[in-house]
């Protein structure tokens, strides 16, 4: 993308004055409103789209934060820029064609100049990712800070920044000195808003939040390579009305890891009335084209996912109102020994999926402190969720042995799959791979259309309607070692069987008009 298209996307091209935003000139306005914003211009910011304006923009931050406080004004222009530390009660406000510009450093990093260095971790840095491990070789940082604030209509392109994928040769190496891999850090942070702003190809992460409480995320529209939004050990969260797409990875993505060397849980989070996808070529949803990949290998991931990281947990989850578009499906995985417990998602819309339509997954890969034990994935509500076009993956319940999902609840449910599933994939036993990566491939081939559920205690499913596009020889409903299953008025295709089960106890299908009503206590194997 050239410079000329980016000043396009912003909406206006580079201009100079404005000291303040224009409601600020109204006679009404009072002085001392007007003297809390600081436009970065005022202090040397040139926004010329060349110039290195990252030293004048810091300069404006410590002005507002050695004042009291204040707002940050980035008038209409391009500021390359390497790190700017945000401030404790400091606003910055991007307006209608300000696009803050990642500036560039070498493949292979470079001693002297370029992003801020990143920070040492503890001896529990081989538990996440290194992209989780630091927060100051971003574009914007911030940690320890209490009322923060990016808003406005403008943009931040991670050009310059890296994607984390360190082997690419076209990128700068994210571990070397002076790269910077992530648009937006925040770490140990309280009373935060962000809203209104877009973000272009925002590194190995759009924003990553560790440890913020109190976060306010609205109205955001991100179009990135990578992760769009990372929610890590966070407390009171809200995520509304925003758009991602990230074709190459996961669209927003709440973790618990363990990088505040503590297992902190990620709790009272809702996520409602947002749009993701994996399908559109970067920059085009921001544009407007809405381009269709055209990259074959695609992962098409740009989901809602909550892991894989999961040391502290999940607690008090709300997602609603949601619309996931040529992507993969819901993800909830504890993988690190988490708690995670009191979900509800409702409201929701899948079309053209890549993949399960939701994946439910309880294992033990266990990268954490030693002596970490297996977690526990309980009280999932999941409601009102429409699916079409699905992958062949069905559905995914998936514990281990002798650590089952506890008390799913699964509600007014349409999937439409893909089908064509044969014989050899109805009798197909899936390996359990307990530690493996979780993700709803890791097992293959899935021997159901709709559902799969293994080591599962307590699941209840009701008006649960499965369709297939083209015939197919699998179950609709596949259950091993599934203790107390209620199924009612459920509809499944007409050619397979409707359950396939194996080492269940406590089994009720009724209210069907396909099917007779049936209740065992045990059942060793039986088809229905």
């Amino acid at each position: 993308m050239q410079r000329r298209d980016v000043l396009k996307i912003a909406g206006a091209g580079i201009t100079a004055g404005f000291t303040q935003p224009p409601a600020l000139h109204a006679a009404s306005a009072s002085a001392s409103l007007s003297a809390s914003w600081i436009s970065v211009r005022d202090h040397g910011a040139k926004g010329d789209g060349s110039a290195t304006d990252s030293p004048a923009i810091n300069r404006a931050l410590a002005a507002a934060a050695s004042a009291g406080g204040g707002t940050v004004y980035f008038p209409a222009g391009v500021y390359l820029s390497y790190s700017i530390r945000l401030q404790s009660k400091v606003a910055l406000y991007l307006d209608q064609g300000a696009v803050l510009l990642a500036g560039p450093t070498p493949l292979d990093g470079t001693a002297s100049g370029g992003y801020d260095e990143a920070e040492p971790q503890g001896a529990w840095e081989p538990y996440q990712d290194y992209g989780h491990n630091h927060w100051h070789n971003s574009l914007l940082w911030g940690e320890d800070l209490t009322d923060v604030s990016i808003t406005g209509p403008g943009l931040i392109w991670g050009k310059g920044l890296s994607r984390g994928w360190d082997t690419e040769k076209t990128r700068p190496d994210s571990s070397k000195p002076g790269v910077g891999n992530k648009a937006l850090a925040l770490k140990n942070c309280r009373n935060v808003l962000l809203r209104d702003f877009k973000i272009l190809e925002g590194g190995w992460f759009g924003i990553l939040a560790t440890g913020v409480d109190n976060l306010t995320i609205d109205n955001l529209l991100i179009d990135t390579i990578r992760d769009g939004i990372d929610i890590d050990c966070c407390r009171n969260v809200r995520v509304s009305n925003c758009t991602v797409n990230s074709p190459w990875d996961d669209g927003i993505c709440p973790k618990s890891s363990f990088a505040l060397g503590t297992a902190r849980p990620t709790e009272n989070l809702t996520i409602s009335n947002c749009y993701v996808t994996g399908g559109y070529e970067v920059g085009s949803v921001l544009d407007g084209t809405w381009k269709p990949l055209a990259d074959k290998g695609a992962w098409w991931t740009g989901r809602i996912k909550m892991g894989t990281e999961s040391n502290g947990g999940f607690r008090n989850i709300a997602i609603s109102n949601c619309i996931f578009e040529s992507c993969k499906g819901l993800a909830i995985e504890s993988m690190d020994g988490a708690l995670a417990e009191d979900f509800a998602v409702t409201n929701v819309t899948m079309r053209d999926l890549r993949s399960a339509p939701f994946f439910l997954r309880l294992g033990t890969r266990m990268r954490g402190p030693r002596d970490a034990k297996p977690g526990v994935l309980r009280r999932v509500l999941l409601s009102n969720i429409t699916c079409t076009s699905a992958s062949p993956l069905p559905a995914i319940l998936a514990g281990v042995p002798g650590h089952p999902l506890e008390d799913i609840q699964i509600s007014d449910v349409l999937i439409q799959q893909a089908g064509g599933g044969d014989d050899a994939m109805a009798a197909r036993i899936p390996e359990e791979r307990e530690a493996a990566y979780p993700d709803p491939e890791m097992f293959g081939a899935l021997p159901a259309t709709g559902l799969f559920a293994r080591h599962v205690r307590d699941l209840e499913v009701s008006n649960f309607g499965i369709t297939v596009r083209d015939s197919d020889a699998r179950p609709a409903f596949w259950l091993h070692d599934v203790e107390g299953a209620d199924f009612f008025r459920v509809r499944t295709p007409a050619a397979a069987a409707a359950y396939d089960l194996r080492a269940c106890r406590r089994f009720r299908s009724f209210g069907s008009a396909q099917h007779e009503d049936v209740k065992f206590e045990e059942v060793a194997a039986q088809k229905i």
